[in-house]
C-alpha cells in the first residue's frame, strides 16, 4: 500500500511539474509573441505613416507615401514576411488575448492580400486619394506644439505632387459614383491648406521665412490637388466600372471586414426575419397610437400604411436646421447623468467629446460621425461631427428633420456618444492590446453603437409607445442597412427597389433615403456591420444572463465586453466564456 501511494505521488509530482514546465513555456511564449507583435506595429506604422498618426504615433507625420507600383511591392513584401512570422508561433499554445490577437494580424494581412491582389479598388475609386484629411489632422491634433506639427506639415507637403500623379496612373476604369465624391471631396477638402492653414500660421510662432516658405508650398499642394479632381471630370470613361461588388468579392470582403460567425448570406437572411418581426412590433404600437394622434381617422387596412401615418405625425416634433447642432450639444450631459444614474457603466470623465460641424473633407457620405483619438494620443478630444443644412432647400431641411426627429435625435446620440461610439472608443483606447486598439472590428464598434441604443430603452430611458416606435423605426434602419447592402451588391437591386426598401419597408424619409442609396454606391460591406454585431453582441448577452442567472451583473458585462478593445465580437465571446 505504501509502494502503491508512493507510485501515485511520483505520477503526481510528475504530473505537477510538467504542468508548471508547459506554464512557463506558455508564459514564454506569450513574451516572445508580445515581442513580435511590439515589431509589427513598428513595421506597420512605417509602411503606413497616415494610419500611425490617426492612431496618434506622430513620429512619422512629416512623411506621405506615394500609391505607386514600389509601394505596392513593399506592402506586399511586408505582408508576406509577417505571415510567415506568425507561423513560427502555435496559436494554441498562447494565451487567450494573444490568440485573438493572432487572428486579427492574420486576418489584416490576409485582407491587404486579398485589396491588392482581388478587389483592386485602387484602379476604380479615385476617393480612396486624398491627402487632404491627413494634413487637417496634424493641424487640429493637440499633440506637441503647433510650431512642431507646422514643421511636419511642411515637409510632408514635399510629396503632394507626386501623390496626386500616382493616382492617376492607377486609376483605370473607375466608377462614376467614386469619381463624384473624389472631385467633391477633393475641392472642398482643399481648404485645409488654404483657410485652415492660414488661420494656424498666424497663432504660431513660425519665423515669416518658414510661414512664406509653406504658404508657396501650399499653392503648389492646392494645385495639385485641384489638378487631380479636374483631371477627373477631363477622364474619358467609356467602360466605367459598376459600383456594384459582386457575390464572390463581396463574400471574401464581407469575411475579412466584418469577421463574424455568420456569413454573408446567413446575417442576411436573420435580418429580413427581424425585419418582419419589428414590422409587427411597430403594428401594434401604432394601432394603440392611432387615436391620441390621428383621431376618429378611419385605419388603413395596410398595417404598413398604419404605421406610416402615426410615424409621420409623430416625426413633425423636431428641431430647427439653426439648432440641429446646438440640440445635440444639450443633450450630451443628459446621456451622461443618465448613465451614471443607473450604473449602467463607467464613463471617464476626463476624456473630451467636442461636438463640431462637419469637415469639408468628410462631407458626402454620412450625417454624423465620431473622430476618435487613436491609442497613442488617448488625451486628445474625440470629435463628434455634425452635417450642416446650410444651403439645402427648405424641403430637404424638412425631410432630413423630420427623420431625425425629437426621439431620433436621441437614440442618434446614444449611437454615436454617450454609451455609444464615443464610450466604446474610449475604453478600446485603454485596452492593454495595442493591436485590439488598431486593428479595431467595425462590426464590433458599430455593433456596440447599436446594442447601446436598445440597452438603455430596456433600462427605461425616455420610456413610452413613442420612444419605443421611434427605436424600432431606427433598428429598422440597422436591420435594412444589411438588407440593401447585400442585395445591391449581390442580387442587382435597382435604385427604385431600394427606394422603395428604405422609404416603405423602413419608413425613413426622402432625404434619408437618397443618401443611404448614395452610401451603399460608395461603400462595401460596411452598411452590414451594424446588425451583425449588434445580432452577436445581444445573444452574447443573452446566453450569460440564461447561464449567470441571478448572479449576472449588467454593467460588469458591458465593462468586462468593452475591456478586450475593438475585437471581433467571436473572439470577445470566447474570452467572456473561458474559464482561464
Amino acid at each position: 500500500m505504501k509502494k502503491l501511494f508512493v507510485s501515485i505521488f511520483a505520477i503526481s509530482l510528475l504530473f505537477s511539474c510538467n504542468k508548471s514546465n508547459k506554464n512557463i513555456t506558455d508564459k514564454a511564449l506569450d513574451q516572445k509573441f508580445d515581442r513580435y507583435k511590439d515589431g509589427f506595429v513598428t513595421s506597420l506604422w512605417k509602411i503606413s505613416p497616415n494610419w500611425a498618426s490617426s492612431a496618434g504615433y506622430h513620429k512619422l507625420d512629416s512623411v506621405l507615401t506615394i500609391p505607386d507600383g514600389n509601394q505596392k511591392k513593399i506592402v506586399l513584401d511586408f505582408v508576406n514576411a509577417q505571415l510567415d512570422s506568425l507561423k513560427k508561433f502555435n496559436i494554441d499554445e498562447l494565451s487567450d488575448n494573444n490568440k485573438t490577437d493572432f487572428h486579427l494580424i492574420k486576418n489584416e494581412l490576409e485582407s491587404d492580400i486579398f485589396s491588392i491582389t482581388e478587389l483592386k479598388s485602387g484602379e476604380w475609386d479615385p476617393s480612396s486619394y486624398n491627402v487632404c484629411g491627413y494634413f487637417a489632422e496634424i493641424l487640429n491634433g493637440n499633440y506637441e506644439t503647433p510650431e512642431v506639427r507646422l514643421h511636419a506639415f511642411n515637409i510632408k507637403m514635399n510629396n503632394i505632387p507626386a501623390y496626386y500623379e500616382a493616382a492617376k496612373k492607377n486609376i483605370k476604369n473607375p466608377t462614376i459614383e467614386h469619381t463624384d465624391l473624389a472631385i467633391a471631396q477633393n475641392i472642398g477638402g482643399s481648404t485645409v491648406f488654404e483657410t485652415d492653414l492660414n488661420s494656424a500660421l498666424e497663432q504660431s510662432k513660425l519665423s515669416a521665412t518658414e510661414k512664406k516658405e509653406i504658404k508657396d508650398k501650399a499653392k503648389v499642394s492646392i494645385k495639385a490637388i485641384k489638378d487631380y479632381a479636374e483631371w477627373l471630370q477631363n477622364l474619358s470613361n467609356k467602360t466605367p466600372r459598376s459600383f456594384r461588388l459582386g457575390s464572390d468579392l463581396y463574400a471574401k470582403k464581407f469575411n475579412f471586414d466584418i469577421q463574424s460567425s455568420y456569413t454573408a448570406d446567413e446575417i442576411y437572411k436573420i435580418a429580413v426575419d427581424h425585419k418582419n418581426d419589428l414590422h409587427d412590433k411597430m403594428f401594434v404600437l401604432a394601432d394603440k397610437l392611432w387615436e391620441k394622434y390621428k383621431g376618429n381617422a378611419p385605419k388603413p387596412a395596410d398595417k404598413l400604411d398604419l404605421i406610416i401615418q402615426v410615424i409621420d405625425k409623430i416625426s413633425l416634433q423636431h428641431t430647427t436646421p439653426e439648432k440641429f447642432q446646438s440640440e445635440i450639444e444639450k443633450q450630451i450631459p443628459e446621456l451622461t447623468a443618465y448613465v451614471k444614474a443607473k450604473d449602467l457603466l463607467y464613463i471617464d470623465p476626463s476624456k473630451p467629446l467636442v461636438v463640431r460641424k462637419e469637415p469639408a473633407y468628410m462631407a458626402g457620405v454620412a450625417g454624423a460621425s465620431i473622430s476618435a483619438p487613436g491609442p497613442y494620443d488617448k488625451n486628445a478630444n474625440t470629435y463628434y461631427n455634425v452635417g450642416s443644412m446650410s444651403g439645402w432647400t427648405a424641403e430637404n431641411a424638412e425631410s432630413y428633420l423630420r427623420e431625425y426627429n425629437d426621439y431620433i435625435l436621441q437614440i442618434l446620440n446614444i449611437h454615436e456618444a454617450i454609451p455609444g461610439h464615443y464610450t466604446q472608443l474610449v475604453y478600446s483606447n485603454q485596452s492593454p492590446s495595442i493591436i485590439k486598439s488598431i486593428l479595431g472590428n467595425g462590426a464590433m464598434v458599430e455593433g456596440w453603437a447599436v446594442y447601446a441604443e436598445k440597452m438603455m430603452l430596456e433600462s427605461g430611458y425616455k420610456n413610452s409607445d413613442e420612444m419605443w416606435l421611434m427605436y424600432y423605426k431606427w433598428n429598422l434602419r440597422t436591420t435594412c442597412n444589411t438588407i440593401l447592402d447585400n442585395s445591391v451588391h449581390t442580387k442587382e437591386m435597382s435604385k427604385e427597389e431600394a427606394m422603395r426598401l428604405l422609404t416603405r419597408e423602413a419608413f425613413q424619409q426622402q432625404a434619408e433615403a437618397e443618401g443611404k442609396w448614395k452610401r451603399v454606391t460608395l461603400s462595401q460591406v460596411q452598411l452590414c456591420s451594424y446588425f451583425t454585431g449588434y445580432t452577436e453582441i445581444y445573444n452574447l448577452r443573452e446566453e450569460l444572463k440564461k447561464k449567470e442567472g441571478d448572479k449576472f451583473n449588467l454593467k460588469q458585462f458591458h465593462e468586462k465586453f468593452l475591456s478586450f478593445g475593438s475585437a471581433p465580437v467571436k473572439y470577445i465571446k470566447e474570452l467572456m466564456l473561458s474559464k482561464e
